[in-house]
């Protein structure tokens, strides 16, 4: 069975086509391509409150180019989520309206709640020993999704509005960290004790790339703290030469930093799992369950 999702955030919008296949009658998500497009919504949302003209277009562009992709790999089932900046915008309805008109996509504006629990679908701490609690950290443009599991069930899963490009704009009150920070420490009282962060996100992919870990082996608090210090001491441009990011990744790679280092010091995590998942995973994750309910099988 061949699936596509579409993530329109609030940095870049990502295509994700993906086959599922069955091995010892458990699924298998083979990812065949993913493309992502810098359209930096949040740089005109979190500001203007609203999609500049500019932008709408940039966005049908996008959108119809992933039209012809996932026609051209013969995808019969996708789906299309939208997250923080198109939550925030006061023109969002008129867009996905144009988008829905001129490409016949129909994309889904999802809450800061359901983007959490579409990161979970993902499942990754289930396959992990039981011993500790997982905090899951989607780090995004516009929002970090949290999503703690412990003593195998789901304990919490929130969003907030503390995201890459609303730092960097200064959009991000103090208060909204101190939320934040006393959520984390209300909420997880009583399982604190060895948790271990699994993190989401181009950044942390990104840091995971540089570290040049081994697939499956963890970045320690202090590591990321090392970077935060690195990268934070050279300009954006100086980024873009010295660790070969673009620019679109080297500006908001510091501020995802931050993020990242508060939510595990907050939560006691000195480790960090970064299994290069990300929402559009959890999109056909969830596409697959649906149609399984439906009793549409490959």
């Amino acid at each position: 069975m061949r699936l596509a999702a579409i993530d329109i955030g609030s940095n870049a919008a990502r295509l994700l086509i993906s086959d599922v296949v069955m091995i010892n009658n458990k699924p298998e998500f083979n990812k065949l391509n993913l493309i992502r497009v810098p359209l930096r919504l949040g740089f005109d949302v979190f500001e203007k409150t609203r999609i500049s003209q500019e932008k709408v277009t940039m966005i049908i562009n996008t959108i119809q180019a992933f039209r012809y992709l996932i026609d051209a790999y013969d995808v019969k089932y996708f789906k299309a989520a939208a997250t923080s900046a198109m939550r925030d915008a006061v023109n969002a309805r008129s867009i996905l309206e144009q988008v829905k008109h001129e490409t016949g996509i129909e994309i889904e504006v999802i809450t800061g709640d359901d983007e959490a629990t579409l990161v979970y679908e993902n499942h990754i701490a289930e396959n992990l020993d039981t011993e500790h609690s997982y905090l899951y950290i989607d780090v995004g443009g516009g929002s970090t999704e949290l999503t703690f599991f412990a003593v195998n069930k789901l304990i919490f899963k929130e969003s907030f509005n503390i995201g890459t490009i609303r730092l960097l704009k200064n959009q991000v009150q103090e208060n909204s960290w101190e939320e934040m920070k006393d959520f984390i420490k209300k909420e997880m009282k009583g399982h604190d004790n060895d948790v271990v962060a699994i993190g989401s996100g181009g950044n942390i992919n990104k840091v995971f790339s540089l570290s040049k870990r081994k697939d499956g082996k963890p970045l320690s608090l202090d590591l990321l703290k090392d970077y935060y210090k690195e990268l934070g001491s050279f300009s954006v441009k100086e980024r873009m030469r010295l660790y070969h990011l673009k620019e679109d990744r080297a500006d908001v790679i510091v501020p995802a930093l931050q993020i990242y280092i508060n939510v595990m010091r907050w939560a006691n995590a000195t480790e960090i799992f970064v299994p290069k998942i990300g929402l559009a995973d959890g999109l056909i994750q969830h596409l697959y369950g649906e149609l399984i309910r439906k009793g549409i099988r490959a």
